[in-house]
C-alpha cells in the first residue's frame, strides 16, 4: 500500500461559499470536504464563529494559491450597536462597560470619515495573533490580560447604510489585517460612546462578490445532482481580471435566493 495518497476525489478550483452564522470556518472546510468527498480543501480566510458571508473554499491544487491571494482588499457589512463594550467586541462575549450617548446622526457621519484611509488599529484581544506561542483568545478566555501592539491597516471606504435604534449599519472597504470589531470599538470610544459588533457580513474577497455565493446546501444538492461543476471555478479564477464562469442562478444575496 502506497504513503502518502490523499483519500477523496481530485477535484480542483474554487467553491465561493457563503457561510452562515453560528459555525466556524473550520467546521465550514469540513462540511465542504465531506459534502464534495474533495482529496484537499483550505479556505480563503477565516471568519469568526459570528459572521458570515464570503469564505471562498480552494479545491485541490488551488490551495497552493491560497498564500498568493490571502492579502487582497475585503469588504464587509457591519452592524455597530453603541451604547456597550464586550469583551470579544461582539454579540458572543460579555459586555465589559455600558454606557455614553448614542450618537446623532450627523457626528456619525463626520466619524466615520476620521476612519478612511492608514490608521494604527490595536487588534481586539480576542484575536487569532500569536502572543509568546499563544493564540490571544486563549488568552484572553483564560482571564490574562491581554495587550496587543497597535498595527498599520488601510480603510479605503465607509459607508453609513442606515442608522436606527443606536445600531449602525456600515460598509467597509479595507486592506489586510483590518479588524471590524477593532473599528466597532474605536468608532464608539472616538464618538465619547461604547460600541461593539452586532452582527458581521463578509461581502467580497479575493475577488469574488456576494452575488457568486452559495450555500451548504445548495452545494449538498448540486453534487447530489450531479452538478458541482456548475460551481467549481477554475484554479486561476480569484483574480481580480478574470471575469466569473459560473451561472447566476442559485446566489445568496438580492439578485436572487435559493
Amino acid at each position: 500500500m502506497s504513503r502518502g495518497v490523499r483519500k477523496g476525489r481530485d477535484l480542483n478550483g474554487w467553491l465561493v461559499m457563503y457561510k452562515p452564522a453560528g459555525i466556524t470556518s473550520a467546521r465550514a472546510v469540513a462540511m465542504v470536504k465531506r459534502i464534495t468527498q474533495a482529496a484537499k480543501v483550505g479556505h480563503g480566510g477565516t471568519l469568526d464563529p459570528f459572521s458570515e458571508g464570503l469564505l471562498p473554499m480552494a479545491l485541490g491544487r488551488a490551495t497552493k494559491k491560497l498564500t498568493q491571494v490571502l492579502g487582497g482588499d475585503k469588504s464587509y457589512r457591519c452592524w455597530i450597536r453603541f451604547g456597550a463594550e464586550t469583551d470579544s467586541g461582539d454579540p458572543t462575549g460579555q459586555v465589559t462597560a455600558e454606557g455614553g450617548p448614542i450618537p446623532e446622526l450627523q457626528a456619525l457621519e463626520a466619524a466615520l470619515l476620521h476612519f478612511v484611509g492608514t490608521q494604527q488599529q490595536v487588534p481586539p484581544a480576542h484575536s487569532a495573533i500569536h502572543v509568546n506561542g499563544v493564540r490571544a483568545y486563549t488568552l484572553a478566555r483564560q482571564g490574562e490580560s491581554v495587550e496587543l501592539p497597535a498595527r498599520t491597516v488601510v480603510i479605503h471606504a465607509l459607508r453609513l447604510e442606515s442608522y436606527s435604534d443606536g445600531v449602525a449599519e456600515v460598509s467597509v472597504h479595507c486592506g489586510k489585517g483590518t479588524y471590524m470589531r477593532a473599528l466597532a470599538r474605536d468608532l464608539g470610544r472616538h464618538l465619547g460612546s461604547l460600541a461593539h459588533l452586532q452582527r458581521l457580513m463578509r461581502t467580497a474577497t479575493l475577488g469574488f462578490t456576494l452575488e457568486e455565493g452559495i450555500t451548504l446546501e445548495q452545494l449538498s444538492q448540486a453534487v447530489a445532482e450531479g452538478r458541482l461543476d456548475m460551481f467549481l471555478l477554475p484554479v486561476d479564477r480569484m483574480l481580480d481580471d478574470i471575469p466569473a464562469l459560473r451561472p447566476q442562478a442559485d446566489c445568496v444575496g438580492s439578485p436572487c435566493s435559493p
